[in-house]
């Protein structure tokens, strides 16, 4: 399956709601450059493309059922979305499991298992940090706590013009 199918859908699911759709581009953009530049393998890179491009597939339901799109809601919500999402795309059933769990753990940043997990978090976060306009403090905390790759450690220092001495 590829990621270029899921992000036509999932423009059309989101049903004219730019700033949904410019948000999973980016995170989807920044998965792509780190798994690429981290040498996934060609079937984690696609289960990771196309977990960035509908990680956020319950914020709709999420904010009509809740008022909001808090992380927490989103993962409880997003597995009753995302497997007939992907079966519409005839995604293959161990693959659509996997990119079922990134997406309804993609709030949580304990039990990490695997390379296309780690990496979703971080491009969420990259993106996140801009969008929410989040302190230097805070990022500098969460590059601490949640980044590992040598690239996505590299994206969020350059983007947020980090020092390796403040950042450390």
């Amino acid at each position: 399956m590829k990621s270029s199918a899921a992000a036509e859908k999932m423009i059309e699911f989101l049903n004219g709601n730019l700033r949904d759709i410019n948000h999973f581009l980016k995170v989807y953009t920044y998965a792509k450059i780190i798994g690429e530049l981290e040498k996934l393998d060609v079937k984690t890179q696609e289960t990771l493309e196309v977990a960035a491009v509908i990680h956020d597939i319950a914020c709709p339901l999420c904010r009509e059922k809740y008022g909001d799109a808090d992380g927490k809601h989103q993962e409880i919500e997003s597995a009753a979305l995302v497997m007939p999402f992907l079966q519409e795309l005839e995604c293959e059933k161990e693959m659509a499991e996997r990119i079922c769990y990134l997406v309804s753990h993609h709030h949580t940043y304990t039990g990490v298992d695997g390379l296309d997990y780690q990496i979703l978090l971080e491009a969420d976060f990259l993106v996140n940090a801009d969008e929410s306009a989040m302190s230097e403090e805070s990022i500098i905390k969460m590059k601490k706590r949640v980044f590992k790759t040598e690239t996505g450690i590299h994206l969020l220092e350059s983007t947020f013009r980090l020092s390796g001495d403040k950042a450390e």
